[in-house]
């Protein structure tokens, strides 16, 4: 990018107005999950909750990449952040009227996944229109760490909301709505480098075509994607099915299920500032090699975890290392790929890991109701260690 002498006013208020907006949409994200698994007890619900929110961001994103790199992005995610809100907004009028419905709550998850289809292409690879490339570590890590923040807030605040006026006074709350609309306002504010695009007469289909071709013929992307898709089939246990392991083996009390994603997040938020005070990840493929591995030995020892305690220690342990996963990967593809084609790059990394778990799910969702989910993160974790140890010698093999 050129020289910015603003670039970190820009950049903080950018980290400011996303994650503001991942308050509010998060809050909102873990009342539904809750409210679902507290009133199913079911692995079929979960699944069925996993691909709705899944789905339909999958479907997009191919869509949404190839318009990142075609538009502004800016007004992409702030577009898609309203789109957002406003579904949210409907969920809530249509709870207090007296409309309730599973069913209901199932189309609006589909609703927001759709806007999450668009705005996360747009956002990852706005990354390097704002921040010079020696700082996109640094940028990372911090940006992490404040997600993990906000992830920290959401489900003690969504608990408290669940567990003390319901699930309809939580939606009346609506704070997904409040926060998009400070978030879409600080975003309008950002001065942003203009992109590097040409007139553009093909058509959507073709630029779709153009950006997987890109990510076929570059090798380090297309061992990227390939075992990326692969670990986030094998963290689905962990990611989706947690909450109904710790409801079934230590208990159905809501603050169990809080404290089983603050602990996470806690974790999170460790790993995030520990990245922010490295500034560089020097060699990233071996960073992320590590980090599956890593994901594998702690979901190995919480399959045979029978303290609710030391089961939150391995949960820790885990979280430490997604925000050292998230950032070597995503500073990867940004020094990597051509900015002209980030967005569709980015799309198909995102459609990669999204995609990996409602295919996961629809098998794991109907087998958690048959066998323990101990048994699923004993094997996952198993295959998480392998998976680790063949990208990192793959990648030694040129």
């Amino acid at each position: 990018m050129k020289s910015n002498k603003n670039w970190k006013v820009s950049a903080v208020l950018f980290l400011l107005s996303q994650n503001i907006s991942l308050f509010g949409s998060s809050i909102v994200g873990y009342a539904v999950i809750w409210h679902i698994t507290l009133e199913t007890s079911s692995g079929f619900w979960m699944m069925l909750a996993t691909i709705f929110s899944n789905l339909p961001q999958i479907i997009i994103s191919l869509w949404g990449g190839a318009l990142a790199d075609r538009f502004n992005r800016k007004y992409m995610i702030m577009v898609a952040d309203g789109f957002i809100a406003l579904a949210t907004l409907g969920l809530a009028i249509s709870y207090w009227t007296g409309f309730q419905d599973k069913i209901l709550l199932l189309i609006v998850l589909a609703i927001r996944s759709t806007g999450a289809g668009i705005q996360s292409p747009a956002v990852n690879a706005i990354y390097p229109q704002i921040v010079p490339k020696e700082n996109l570590t640094k940028i990372q890590g911090i940006n992490q760490t404040v997600n993990s923040v906000c992830l920290l807030l959401a489900p003690a605040i969504g608990g408290v909301l669940l567990g003390s006026i319901g699930l309809v006074w939580a939606f009346m709350v609506d704070v997904d709505v409040v926060t998009a609309i400070i978030a879409i306002t600080i975003m309008s504010i950002i001065k942003v480098e203009r992109q590097n695009t040409t007139v553009n007469t093909n058509s959507m289909i073709s630029d779709i075509r153009a950006g997987i071709g890109y990510v076929l013929k570059h090798s380090e992307l297309r061992k990227l994607i390939v075992f990326y898709a692969i670990a986030f089939i094998l963290l689905t246990p962990a990611m989706v099915l947690s909450p109904l392991m710790v409801e079934r083996t230590f208990g159905n009390e809501v603050w169990r299920l809080t404290a089983n994603e603050i602990i996470w997040t806690i974790g999170s938020l460790v790993g995030g500032v520990f990245i922010a005070f490295r500034k560089q990840i020097k060699n990233k493929v071996f960073a992320i090699a590590v980090c599956f591995i890593a994901f594998g030995v702690a979901f190995g020892f919480m399959s045979i975890a029978t303290n609710f305690v030391i089961y939150l220690m391995l949960i820790l342990v885990a979280g430490f290392f997604m925000p050292i996963l998230t950032t070597a990967q995503t500073v990867y593809v940004q020094e990597i790929t051509e900015p002209n084609v980030l967005g569709r790059v980015v799309s198909s990394l995102q459609i990669a890991s999204t995609s990996a778990l409602p295919i996961a799910i629809l098998f794991l969702g109907p087998l958690a109701d048959i066998f323990s989910i101990q048994s699923m993160l004993f094997v996952s974790g198993i295959l998480l260690v392998i998976c680790g140890m063949l990208y990192g010698k793959l990648r030694l093999i040129k």
